[in-house]
């Protein structure tokens, strides 16, 4: 038995190619896979429940026909698709999670998240997510238009663009002491979290302790899926 982890896949009408591989790969999963973690962004974007873009339809369809299987599907919410919710939950059998959680993999506990609050030097996005994560924000996104909220989804995505092309990469990546930070907290010997897009096993030494950081890559350009099972965890394709 195994158990898979895959991030950031973005999907999006304009990457209908994405789409149809992400079906395909559901479709292929087998009885040998006891669960799969989505860790974020698995929408370019969500906005919200009551506003499900055609391009997303097959799959919603494409979630509960997995988890009608018996595949248990768990989902973080990511920098993209905040605004996930219930109903969502329930049209795809999928469960939602909190932003950080300890689960007992193969024996090992293990902290999962999206990822990016460990990028601490990257302020303006610090900001902004404390922002778009208030209940508050939230409320009063939603309830504005449907094209209130593209249009919203819209600029979000250009400031991101430019914003990102005027950054150090380094900003951009975890803060390492941020990471240990959260490591020694949690009392955890490995993370794994994607939105990064930084594919990587990265062996932490604290003191006398060790340590084990997984970086998930992004699905749409690197195919990124880690496998993991009783003997460890292994990136396959």
């Amino acid at each position: 038995m195994h158990t898979l982890f895959i991030s950031d896949l973005h999907l999006d009408a304009k990457r209908p190619h994405i789409t149809e591989s992400f079906i395909r790969f559901l479709d292929q999963l087998d009885s040998q896979c006891q669960a799969l973690y989505i860790l974020g962004d698995l929408f370019e974007a969500w906005l919200g429940d009551d506003c499900v873009l055609p391009a997303y339809e097959p799959i919603l369809t494409a979630l509960k026909t997995t988890t009608d299987k018996g595949l248990p599907i768990f989902i973080q919410h990511g920098n993209r698709d905040f605004l996930l919710g219930e109903n969502f939950a329930q049209r795809t059998g999928c469960k939602l999670l909190p932003e950080s959680l300890i689960i007992d993999l193969h024996g090992t506990p293990t902290l999962i998240m999206h990822g990016d609050t460990l990028c601490t030097d990257d302020l303006e996005y610090q900001k902004f997510r404390q922002m778009v994560r208030d209940p508050q924000w939230q409320q009063a996104a939603l309830s504005k238009s449907p094209q209130e909220r593209m249009d919203m989804a819209r600029k979000f995505r250009e400031m991101s663009k430019t914003e990102m092309a005027s950054k150090a990469d380094d900003i951009m990546d975890v803060n390492q002491s941020e990471v240990e930070r959260v490591l020694q907290l949690n009392h955890t010997p490995q993370l794994i979290h994607g939105h990064t897009h930084r594919p990587a096993l990265h062996p932490i030494h604290i003191g006398n302790d060790n340590y084990t950081r997984i970086v998930l890559g992004d699905w749409y350009e690197q195919s990124s899926v880690l496998r993991c099972d009783d003997n460890g965890c292994n990136f396959i394709d």
